[in-house]
Order: structure tokens, then C-alpha cells, then sequence
């Protein structure tokens, strides 16, 4: 029995090590392994070389209905829904795939963070699991795109094909167009 204890001990710290290299904040590590709290600052200190960042993890469902972060996280929304549908991964392993094929169709500037990190999308995980967000077809282009599961979606048209009037206009890309 203490071999089999060793054994998944190990796994977790691999689990652990893999997912604070692709960026998962300390309260992610403490749900998806059975390793301590000390042991995972420890293993994060270790790997980063910083202390972990500090802070509540993001909750609220509305901020992955806002442009931006609805065309990401329905990306990664759709990735995770194709490999747990069709290519039998669960869980953690599911999510960390979907994010790693996400991260490799996300385009960002070297040293930017990316719109969607790993700790919002097993955040998004979750809440699409609780059924507080769901994958909503656009009536006008087919593409499934995150919405309230309890909002009305006759009729919805998705970020990509209804823009908003301010779409793109960040204080980054007044920066970039000043410099230009």
C-alpha cells in the first residue's frame, strides 16, 4: 500500500510541475492533486522561482461573455468538448490538452499574456459543468459561442458576426498605432 502511496504521490507532483509551467495559480494545483499546500508552494517556488501569485481565482461567468474573452473561451470551450466527446480524455488531462491545442491556435506578441490562461479555462471548465455556461450555435454563421445557460438563444448572434462598435480599441492598440 505505501508503494501505490509513493506512486500516486509522484503523479501528482508531475501533475503539478506540468501545470504550473503552462501557468495554473496555486488553488488549481490544490483541487487537481492530493499534495499539501506547503508542498505545492514548495513545488511552485521550485519551478517558477517566485512565490506563487496571491488572490481569489476568478468567479463570475460574465466576464467570458465579453468580446474578446468569448471568442477565446469559446475556442478552448469547443476543443475541450471535442477531445472529452471524441477522443476519451477527462478531467484535468482533457483541459490541459484543449489548452495546449488552444494555446497553439492563440496568435499573441512575445511576452504578452495570453487573453485566456490556464487557471480561467479550468475555471470556464467548471462552470460549463455546473451548467452555468454552455456552447450556444450562432444563427447566423453555425459557430458555437458561450453564453448563460438560462438566457433566451433564439435568435443569437455571436461576437464574431455582431462586433461591437469598440471591438479591438485597447489602450495597447492606441499605443501601437501612435508609435506607427
Amino acid at each position: 500500500m505505501a508503494k501505490k502511496s509513493l506512486v500516486s504521490e509522484a503523479q501528482d507532483t508531475q501533475l503539478a510541475i506540468q501545470l504550473i509551467e503552462m501557468g495554473a495559480r496555486l488553488q488549481v494545483l490544490e483541487s487537481e492533486t492530493s499534495l499539501s499546500r506547503e508542498r505545492l508552494i514548495k513545488l511552485y517556488k521550485e519551478v517558477r522561482g517566485e512565490s506563487p501569485p496571491k488572490g481569489l481565482l476568478p468567479f463570475s461567468t460574465d466576464w467570458f461573455t465579453t468580446w474578446m474573452p468569448n471568442i477565446h473561451g469559446s475556442l478552448f470551450a469547443n476543443i475541450y468538448s471535442y477531445l472529452t466527446h471524441h477522443a476519451g480524455l477527462t478531467g484535468i488531462h482533457a483541459t490541459m490538452q484543449a489548452y495546449r491545442l488552444y494555446r497553439q491556435h492563440e496568435v499573441d506578441e512575445p511576452n504578452e499574456e495570453p487573453v485566456l490562461g490556464l487557471t480561467r479555462a479550468w475555471t470556464l471548465v467548471r462552470f460549463m459543468e455546473c451548467g452555468m455556461l454552455s456552447l450556444v450555435p450562432c444563427k447566423q454563421c453555425g459557430g458555437k459561442f458561450l453564453a448563460h445557460s438560462h438566457d433566451l438563444h433564439e435568435g443569437f448572434v455571436c461576437g464574431m458576426c455582431n462586433v461591437p462598435s469598440r471591438a479591438g480599441k485597447t489602450r495597447r492598440a492606441a499605443a501601437l498605432l501612435e508609435a506607427a
